[in-house]
């Protein structure tokens, strides 16, 4: 394992040693994928979905006797971009494995075949774009022959799988439900972010995927168990964290977890050894992180069109906003009217700058929300 400086790790996965928990989680989920199942895993977003998955990828008996494959559709607009996602993806995690494994699974893209390129040791690069993708439906069908003809089962996870819902051809989820169903070599984990919608996509009797997974879902670690890793690390360094400082952090961004980790992070670079965190340090540590987005959460702001720039603030103002096209709610904060609030709800919903759930709308990014009470 190598050295790592800061213990609080915010993207990817470095090793068990730094992820925090879950046991009970992992557990489950392999439980699962052991037994045949698929699993449509359903969790807010920042909550730690994606590391859960990537823990149970480096169990060591899943390294061992599986293929396995996380594949992010968030930013896809169409079944073409899913299957350059899925294919790109794929490829690289197919890279470990060697040359070999990689030729395999290109030699079975056919239809692709003049976007991969081969260096002089014979490993495939992925050079395709969109527009390589002539007949999604023919692609599609060469990546799940591949994984059936593929000499390990594999385990396929499609993060933020809710996004196919939004796919111009309405057939997307039909489609894959069909080769999800008679593929026998794989494990799937559908998981997303956006609870109605999955619930929709997995309980209601009219759409494809209904009945086909077991359910999942996971919330926020619990405060003993990760205070008592962070401060392990703390201690690991020299370092003191008290368990008050640690509570402040975790309930100022009601425990998600990559806001605490993300905080944990900064406390951790500005400690020096042989001291101790401060409650005071909480908001120095704040303060530094906003600096640090200050032009990216400018740009974000100044690209807003004015409706919906009036309609964020006043939800960064209210915090858990409600009834925001209530006349009270139009009112309080100055508001055009209700039409021009459903416009840009809608707009902020579509560009992810707003999240809601059970009808309470909140700026999706607690930091950004954080700078934008100062305007």
């Amino acid at each position: 394992m190598r050295m790592v400086n800061n213990p609080f790790i915010l993207y990817g996965y470095e090793s068990e040693a730094y992820f925090c928990d879950r046991k009970e989680e992992t557990e489950q989920l392999l439980r699962f994928i052991e037994n045949g199942n698929n699993v449509a895993l359903i969790a807010p977003r920042r909550i730690g979905k994606t590391g859960l998955i990537e823990n149970v990828f480096h169990q060591s008996k899943v390294k061992k006797n599986y293929y396995t494959f996380l594949i992010d559709i968030y930013a896809t607009k169409n079944i073409e971009d899913m299957i350059m996602a899925m294919g790109s993806g794929m490829l690289s995690s197919l890279r470990p494995w060697g040359t070999k494994v990689m030729q395999k699974f290109t030699g079975f893209l056919t239809s692709l075949r003049s976007g991969i390129s081969f260096d002089s040791m014979g490993n495939p690069s992925w050079n395709v774009s969109v527009g390589d993708i002539h007949t999604p439906r023919v692609t599609l069908d060469e990546i799940f022959r591949y994984i059936e003809s593929a000499d390990k089962p594999c385990i396929v996870a499609i993060d933020e799988f809710q996004a196919v819902s939004h796919y111009p051809d309405g057939n997307a989820e039909a489609l894959l439900r069909t080769y999800v169903q008679h593929c026998r070599n794989a494990n799937f984990i559908f998981a997303g972010s956006q609870r109605s919608m999955m619930a929709e996509i997995f309980s209601s009797p009219a759409r494809p995927f209904y009945q086909s997974t077991s359910m999942m879902s996971i919330d926020c670690i619990p405060i003993e168990k990760y205070c008592q890793f962070a401060q392990k690390h703390f201690k690991a360094a020299g370092k003191t964290l008290p368990a008050a400082v640690f509570q402040k952090v975790y309930e100022r961004f009601e425990g998600i977890t990559w806001y605490v980790q993300r905080v944990m992070n900064e406390l951790f670079a500005i400690s020096r050894p042989n001291t101790s965190c401060t409650i005071e340090m909480i908001d120095s540590a704040v303060e530094s992180i906003l600096r640090a987005n200050e032009f990216n959460y400018q740009s974000m702001l100044f690209q807003l069109p004015p409706k919906q720039k009036m309609l964020l603030l006043a939800i960064s103002k209210a915090g858990k906003a409600t009834a925001i096209t209530s006349a009270d709610f139009i009112r309080r904060w100055h508001l055009p009217s209700t039409s021009s609030v459903q416009a840009a709800i809608k707009g902020l919903l579509e560009k992810s700058f707003v999240t809601t759930s059970l009808g309470v709308y909140e700026v999706y990014d607690k930091f950004f929300a954080m700078w934008l009470l100062r305007k």
